[in-house]
């Protein structure tokens, strides 16, 4: 029998995931989050302390947890408000354009 960490090793996608630990989830909220659920997950086991001494049931159960928690996160907020990713941090969710940017940028595509 393979172990729990050679099982994950064979997962790729945030729905491979959600499936392999039965984990209840709505396609259009993993579609538009895939990454940030992944991410998030990370960040959960990241964070986690005393997972290393424990049997396979209790590991799968607490990644469970851990999974169920990431994909909630998404379901009740935005990927913009979570941050998750570095560009969420450091624009804090929005990013800034000078207009004298704009107005070179439309000049030159009119004049193209």
């Amino acid at each position: 029998m393979n172990s729990l960490t050679d099982r994950l090793k064979a997962l790729s996608s945030a729905e491979d995931f959600l499936v392999f630990f039965g984990v209840a989830y709505d396609e259009p909220v993993v579609q538009v989050n895939r990454l940030h659920i992944l991410k998030r997950f990370y960040q959960y086991l990241h964070k986690s302390e005393g997972l290393a001494g424990l049997e396979e049931v209790e590991l799968f159960r607490r990644y469970r947890e851990m999974l169920a928690q990431a994909y909630q996160d998404f379901v009740q907020s935005t990927p913009a408000k979570e941050k998750v990713f570095k560009v969420f941090q450091d624009a804090n969710g929005t990013q800034h354009v000078k207009l004298a940017s704009l107005r070179d940028s439309l000049a030159g595509r009119r004049a193209a």
